[in-house]
């Protein structure tokens, strides 16, 4: 059997992988069903197909950039392209859709790893006319994800932020972020780097289904204390909050975070962009039947009627009177918390672009060329 296109059909959901379909991509002008040729002879040859490849790449370029209102920063870099964390909700999916590969399955099991990522990094920074502004890492896929311990990409690019005194923003739902303390420790002492941990519930069993192989909240919290710890600013990123699922838990999330040291916390919206939507009320439908109406009934409240709101202002934050309602809450626990009280920084605004240089390993030549 085929799992290459499923043409948005239900095959057997398998142990750690998100989604259960493989639907086309929006720009695919054919559609592919699978079929039982009678080869394959036990479940071991089904679930063979299952296993992550990863795709060495050598990209054209590796600095993405962005003019978005709602977002706090302007230029991100990702070392990876798909995620096998395989959270069913997770808005990058449709990027799968521009290689001609399907945002379900395909996106959790056919990674693109940027072997020439900090290679590219450090021609981009050492470009003249750079303008030093602080970098997203985690923007769309997760940079700790399970690839990053054999391809170490992720930490090719910090050493290179750590040469230029580049800032850096992470996020992740990773602990694996504690590998690289021997970098972040000295770039955290110059303020060049914060790092936030998604943690959207602390429920196991909701985890365990929804981010399939991220790991577990609990490890996450651990993470946030091993950071704070070591004085790398972290905070707590509630995402996304899904209505009747995990929202119930905001107060729950923000109140452990805090309790391990975190000192700023935000949230996102669920949001359902493209493929994402079929993607996600499939995975409603198979997990939990019974409150899938209600859950969709309450997005589209917070969408405008739709399944998803694109618009700058409420793409993150949805609208109407329960988007209101939830801000209000949201604000209100990080003051009760004690959010506040550790001061108001907003995500990424604290860091130094002040300190940025041309690193010493750059020829003199290029450096005196970067004057002009």
């Amino acid at each position: 059997m085929a799992l290459r296109t499923l043409s948005g059909k239900h095959i057997d959901p398998r142990k750690g992988r998100g989604a259960a379909i493989n639907p086309e991509g929006r720009f695919e002008n054919v559609e592919r069903e699978a079929f039982d040729d009678g080869w394959v002879q036990n479940a071991d040859d089904d679930e063979h197909a299952l296993k992550t490849q990863i795709i060495e790449e050598r990209a054209a370029s590796i600095i993405s950039r962005n003019n978005s209102p709602d977002i706090p920063f302007t230029q991100s870099v990702n070392p990876y392209q798909g995620c096998e964390h395989g959270c069913s909700y997770c808005y990058a999916r449709p990027t799968h859709a521009y290689r001609n590969l399907s945002p379900g399955i395909d996106f959790e099991t056919r990674i693109f790893a940027k072997v020439n990522a900090a290679e590219l990094l450090r021609k981009e920074l050492s470009r003249p006319g750079y303008r030093c502004d602080v970098i997203s890492l985690g923007a769309n896929t997760d940079p700790y994800q399970p690839a990053e311990r054999k391809y170490g990409i992720t930490r090719s690019i910090l050493e290179v932020c750590a040469e230029f005194n580049q800032p850096v923003g992470i996020v992740t739902k990773n602990a694996m972020v504690e590998r690289d303390l021997d970098i972040l420790v000295p770039m955290a002492q110059k303020s060049l780097v914060n790092v936030f941990l998604s943690v959207n519930n602390l429920d196991h069993e909701i985890a365990r289904r929804l981010e399939p192989r991220c790991v577990a909240p609990k490890r996450r919290l651990e993470a946030i204390r091993t950071l704070s710890q070591a004085g790398i600013p972290v905070g707590v990123l509630v995402a996304p909050v899904i209505p009747f699922l995990t929202d119930d838990q905001i107060e729950a999330v923000l109140e452990a975070a805090f309790e391990a040291g975190a000192t700023q916390a935000g949230y996102v919206v669920l949001r359902l962009p493209y493929e994402v939507k079929t993607l996600f009320r499939d995975w409603l439908e198979r997990h939990y039947p019974l409150k899938a109406k209600h859950v969709m009934n309450r997005v589209h409240e917070l969408r405008g009627g739709r399944d998803n709101d694109p618009n700058f202002g409420s793409r993150m934050r949805g609208q109407g009177e329960f988007a209101e309602l939830l801000a209000k809450r949201f604000a209100i626990a990080k003051r009760r918390i004690g959010y506040d009280a550790r001061g108001r920084m907003l995500r990424n605004a604290s860091l130094d672009t002040t300190l940025f240089r041309l690193s010493a390993s750059i020829p003199e030549a290029a450096k005196q060329m970067s004057l002009f």
